[in-house]
């Protein structure tokens, strides 16, 4: 089979905000739309409403208001659920409630041709359970958009154990042809997106309880060093702390209490409060006149050093020696043993910096017996990023983290200092979501390039996950997650297989050798 014809009928169960979007998708790619919702006048209104939404496209010159009459012209309000009957495919979105999306689907196998797809737009409920009681469970499929589905690009076809192969393959077709990016899964709690997304927020709500940064920092740095559109907290805020804390919750459970995917007291506290974001007016963050303006503090003007001494290889971290050279500051290269527990570092003046390697800066300023030491933090571009984070251990003299703040300063780098808490902010958040991406893989969820896809088209991620452990080098993801998983005690941060079995093959996730 391949993707649906132009002539196929559509049908979508639900005129919420999801089913107008994925009805206007579908009649956008040629397809005469059956809207249908079990609300009188439901329908109608959501018709009105899309009109209303391509007209404010034409005025901008974003369509032609031809393109906007023949789009509203294939979306048809229906009254019944018996007026589905000719539909290809049906795409139920409608309340998360597996009993309610069961009894639809049964009453669709009495009114529609044997030949219709069945598919849900389901976020965290088990497309195996929703067909389960269905006499052809094999045409039951998931097909899940993401919000606004006339906007993002990604839909997660979902395989449930029933669901016949070629089945999943005309939605991923389909879905193609309507000009999305389709990525195919296997049914499992969260599907690929809302399990993978978990450490984005989970990280960062830690860093918060341990008192490393404050939420603006915190936000702060994942935007601008990370690369991210959106902080975790300004994000959690925009999705709902409700909605999010039942997902996190969700999966959780569904996994058999996994700490991976525990949840946070703080969040919790939140929905408690009725703190749910930017729609109750608060929660991270206030959204009243009364709002306080949030600042960021960074460092104040040190002096610049005249020269350092590299030690190593800096890895990802070696834009920073171009900048320091271009700038004139003199650079002294030095060999190292890579047994040596400072190797890979930077000196200034005798003050040690190093990308931190998943521990706290007091450990490796104990282990190393050098008092005056300093972490930085990852960044997706070190040379664009205006920002550089930096921690120092408790031994460590202010005096010589000033020395540090000034060699970054001197990169024309504004310097956030944190707490000391091991992996810091940016590098312990993408080695998680590196780890969860790659364990996703592992259990056979989905491929290497599909899950690296749903990250980016999914959730706006600035590239994919595996994408970004080939770039920081599988040897430094593991041995952050290691000392993670030996700094906290916990099964939270353990290493994914996939990501030993590259790690050992010296494989990178796209091919090529790891050197």
């Amino acid at each position: 089979m391949t993707a649906l014809a132009n002539n196929a009928v559509i049908g979508v169960i639900g005129a919420g905000t999801m089913g107008a979007g994925i009805a206007q998708v579908a009649a956008a790619a040629g397809h005469q739309v059956l809207l249908y919702d079990v609300q009188a006048g439901a329908a109608e209104k959501a018709i009105a409403s899309t009109t209303k939404g391509l007209v404010k496209l034409v005025t901008r010159g974003k369509y032609q208001q031809a393109q906007c009459d023949d789009i509203v012209s294939r979306l048809n309000a229906c009254t019944h659920l018996a007026d589905l009957a000719p539909a290809a495919l049906i795409i139920e979105v409608i309340v998360e409630n597996l009993g309610i999306k069961q009894q639809v689907f049964n009453e669709l196998e009495g009114i529609c041709s044997p030949a219709t797809i069945f598919a849900t737009n389901t976020s965290s409920i088990s497309v195996t359970s929703i067909g389960a009681t269905l006499q052809k469970p094999e045409r039951l499929v998931g097909m899940h958009f993401f919000n606004p589905a006339q906007i993002m690009k990604l839909v997660e076809v979902i395989s449930g154990v029933a669901t016949a192969p070629e089945i999943a393959q005309t939605i991923y077709d389909t879905a193609l042809a309507w000009g999305k990016k389709p990525v195919l899964a296997k049914s499992t709690p969260g599907f690929i997106v809302n399990r993978v997304a978990r450490p984005f927020y989970a990280e960062g709500l830690r860093v918060l309880e341990e008192g490393a940064a404050d939420v603006f920092t915190i936000d702060t740095v994942i935007r601008s060093c990370a690369g991210f559109r959106m902080g975790p907290f300004e994000l959690m805020d925009l999705i709902g702390h409700d909605v999010n804390y039942a997902v996190t919750c969700s999966v959780f459970d569904s996994y058999f209490k996994d700490p991976r995917f525990l949840p946070s007291l703080t969040q919790q506290e939140l929905v408690n409060a009725g703190y749910l974001g930017r729609k109750s007016g608060r929660g991270f963050y206030r959204y009243d006149q009364q709002a306080p303006e949030q600042s960021l503090v960074v460092a104040e003007q040190q002096i610049a050093p005249k020269c350092l001494v590299v030690n190593g290889d800096l890895g990802i971290a070696s834009p920073l020696l171009a900048i320091a050279e271009q700038l004139g500051l003199k650079v002294e290269y030095r060999e190292c043993h890579s047994d040596d527990i400072l190797a890979d570092s930077l000196e200034v003046d005798g003050v040690v910096i190093a990308l931190t390697q998943g521990t706290t800066a007091t450990q490796s300023s104990f282990e190393s017996e050098h008092n005056d030491l300093v972490l930085f933090d990852l960044s997706i571009d070190y040379q664009q990023s205006p920002y550089l984070v930096l921690t120092k251990s408790d031994q460590c003299s202010q005096a010589a983290l000033n020395k540090a703040i000034g060699f970054f300063q001197a990169l024309n780098k504004a310097v956030i200092i944190i707490d000391d808490i091991a992996g810091m902010i940016a590098m312990r958040t993408v080695c998680m979501l590196i780890n969860e991406a790659a364990d996703t893989v592992n259990q056979q969820v989905c491929s290497i390039e599909g899950v690296d896809m749903a990250m980016q088209y999914g959730v706006n991620y600035p590239q994919g996950p595996l994408v970004w452990a080939d770039q920081i080098g599988m040897a430094q993801v593991v041995n952050v997650l290691f000392a993670l998983e030996d700094h906290y005690g916990q099964g939270r941060y353990r290493s994914s297989p996939l990501l030993l079995r590259k790690l050992y093959s010296q494989q990178n996730f796209y091919g090529n050798k790891n050197a």
